[in-house]
């Protein structure tokens, strides 16, 4: 396949935050008199690729709109000013071979988080030379499909590949118009794609 560049997710494709960041999120909670539940790691692992207000639906359904909002406002502020310092874990090879991908294609990042939190990645892990630019629904308000295809407009993209771990990083590539790769190591379970990986390092075989 003819490739000028590849599009990728960050939780559950190039790391795995949720260990870094579950005890930040339980500090944040236990400030709120209305939150009753802690959270586990299976949370976390539940959430991942899921926009911020989605997040709060999930975990804190018996909140109204605002508290949700407020809470979810406070726990992804803490959660980019822990990343920043403490940086997450990344996957094997992945420096590695970003810089061999780097040498052939252009390398972006598109995410659902929240403002900040791929600054964060960038920051302590020290991986912001090998992509060109990056996207997320906190800072558009957009879904991921949308930011895939603002990405490669203002890009200028002819032939893109997304690579990601869950059902919704599937159905974004729909919306984009382009085709999947299915990081399986992840944290969702899809049964259509494109492509398939194993490992980050398994990227390589685009070379």
């Amino acid at each position: 396949m003819k490739l000028d560049s590849i599009i990728f997710d960050l939780d559950g494709t190039i790391w795995d935050s949720t260990s870094s960041i579950i005890d930040c999120w339980n500090k944040t909670l236990d400030k709120y008199d209305e939150v009753n539940n802690k959270l586990t790691i299976d949370d976390m692992k539940g959430i991942m690729g899921l926009t911020q207000e989605e997040v709060g639906k999930k975990l804190f359904p018996y909140l109204d709109d605002a508290k949700k909002a407020e809470i979810m406002e406070d726990c992804c502020k803490r959660e980019c000013e822990h990343l920043e310092q403490s940086g997450a874990i990344l996957y094997d090879k992945v420096e590695e071979t970003l810089e061999k991908l780097s040498k052939k294609y252009n390398l972006f990042i598109v995410s659902n988080c929240q403002c900040g939190y791929i600054e964060a990645f960038y920051k302590y892990h020290g991986l912001e030379k090998y992509f060109k630019d990056h996207e997320s629904s906190g800072n558009t308000g957009l879904n991921k499909g949308e930011n895939i295809k603002l990405i490669i407009e203002r890009n200028n993209l002819k032939a893109s590949v997304y690579v990601g771990d869950t059902e919704g990083d599937l159905k974004a590539t729909k919306v984009a118009g382009i085709p999947f790769v299915y990081a399986r190591y992840g944290f969702g379970d899809v049964e259509e794609y494109d492509y398939v990986i194993d490992s980050f390092q398994d990227l390589l075989m685009f070379i």
